[in-house]
């Protein structure tokens, strides 16, 4: 007959062991119980369990401080860490710390026992590691979407995998890479962001790779490339889905190989970068559509972390809330205001659009323009979800513009200057070159322009096609 698991708890709420103790006998295992980690650090000098579930906070030793000591003392020895404080340190300190899993309160029943399960039978894969201590908090959030971000930053702290980043704009990608750095094995070496939509091909190019002098007008001396400056390090590349089609093919080959050659360069120059990539597109479309290298999107896709749009975690918009109203006090150098329940209820209930970022801003507006110490449900504007004074609204095709903008802004897609920009420009020339019965000189006059510069932008914009 098998001998049936023996699961010991250590938590100082009664009523979380007896539910534990409960459905592990329902289960058909034993379990013994423990009220604060001392007792059971006394118990494992005689015995041990075939798993260990410990609470974080509780009266004199943590969780964390016990999990340290087991890893030391039992290596062996599967640690479900379990706690109701779900932030961003405490998933990561209990996974390089070596528990097996991060279980944040309130749990499912049912899952805590196929844990348990599972924590057995992969006990022999149990691996020692030092856990951190002295995070700083950079990610908020409580929701269980979160709860899934929190856990894959835990799971690869130790590892220097090439990591996908999906979500909204304004969902707070770059925070994502920059945890995943800073609680990876290359946290002392650079972190270097490049948001790859903010250059043209020919500049991203050697902003990437840098360049050799004299290899191209005005390039007056050596410039040493991101892949170089991160090197040992971590390259974060935002917007990745904008990518040219022949650059997409460069950052393949320093994917596959290690390896680039400056711009206007004949010597191979070896890295060691680990390249986190970030989109707001839909990668599998535009590989679909011809867009994206497919086998770049598989070296780039080695693990995907999703960051949840705010409306799909309100649970953690009054956190934010708050935080970023003391967070727009201190940058601004007045006192903290604080939001009525009238308030908060209507800003929980906003579909943010711009998700974090647009938070932020909202604080730090709420902060200047609300006349009191607390913030009324009358003080948020209706661009907010509020019933308050709106900016003066916009005349004619300004008020159609910004109309455009709010629409395009809510569905995923491309930047909105990538869009709005060149339709812009070709407006503006077509109507200019109507005045001037096609006279290019008289035209790029009346656009405050040279003749160069207009044949250049009707180049690019293809107006001479």
């Amino acid at each position: 007959m098998t001998k049936p698991l023996d699961v010991w708890l250590v938590d100082d709420d009664a009523s979380i062991r007896w539910v534990l103790e409960k459905a592990l006998k329902n289960s058909g295992m034993q379990s013994r119980s423990f009220e604060q980690a001392d007792s059971a650090l006394a118990a494992l000098s005689r015995s041990q369990p075939d798993v260990l579930i410990t609470d974080v906070r509780m009266p004199g030793i943590s969780g964390l401080k016990l999990l340290d000591t087991i890893r030391a003392d039992h290596p062996q020895l599967p640690v479900i860490v379990m706690t109701a404080h779900s932030d961003l340190d405490t998933a990561v300190a209990s996974y390089q710390g070596g528990a097996f899993e991060y279980l944040p309160k309130p749990f499912d029943i049912d899952q805590a026992v196929d844990l348990v399960r599972r924590a057995a039978a992969q006990a022999s894969l149990a691996e020692p590691a030092g856990a951190i201590s002295g995070l700083v908090p950079e990610i908020l959030g409580q929701a269980p979407a979160m709860q899934e971000v929190f856990r894959a930053i835990g799971r690869l702290s130790r590892s220097s995998m090439t990591v996908l980043i999906t979500g909204e704009s304004g969902t707070g990608k770059e925070l994502v890479a920059r945890a995943l750095h800073r609680h990876s094995p290359r946290a002392g070496k650079p972190f270097i962001a490049l948001n790859t939509s903010a250059f043209t091909a020919e500049l991203l190019e050697s902003e990437l790779f840098g360049h050799e002098k004299g290899s191209f007008t005005g390039a007056e001396s050596l410039r040493r490339g991101r892949f170089e400056q991160a090197d040992g390090g971590t390259l974060f590349l935002d917007e990745i889905g904008d990518m040219s089609a022949a650059l997409q093919t460069r950052l393949l080959r320093v994917l596959a190989e290690g390896e680039f050659y400056r711009v206007g360069g004949n010597t191979p120059i070896k890295v060691d970068v680990r390249v986190i990539a970030a989109t707001h597109q839909d990668l599998e479309s535009r590989v679909a559509k011809g867009h994206f290298r497919e086998d770049l999107l598989h070296r780039l896709n080695v693990i995907r972390i999703e960051i949840p749009p705010l409306r799909a975690r309100r649970e953690d918009i009054p956190e934010l809330l708050r935080h970023y109203l003391a967070a727009a006090a201190a940058e601004l150098g007045v006192e903290a205001k604080t939001l009525s329940r009238d308030a908060e209820r209507v800003l929980v209930g906003f579909d943010w659009p711009g998700n974090v970022r647009q938070l932020v801003n909202a604080m730090r507006r709420l902060t200047v323009t609300a006349p009191g110490r607390e913030i009324q449900a009358t003080d948020i504007p209706g661009d907010l979800g509020g019933t308050g004074a709106q900016a003066p609204a916009a005349a004619g095709w300004t008020r159609e513009l910004e109309a455009w903008a709010q629409r395009h802004a809510a569905t995923p897609g491309k930047p909105l200057l990538d869009v709005a920009v060149p339709e812009f420009e070709r407006t503006l020339i077509r109507v200019a070159l109507a005045k001037c019965e096609g006279r290019r000189q008289d035209a790029a006059k009346l656009l405050g322009w040279g003749r160069n510069t207009l044949t250049r932008k009707m180049r690019e914009l293809r107006m001479d096609e």
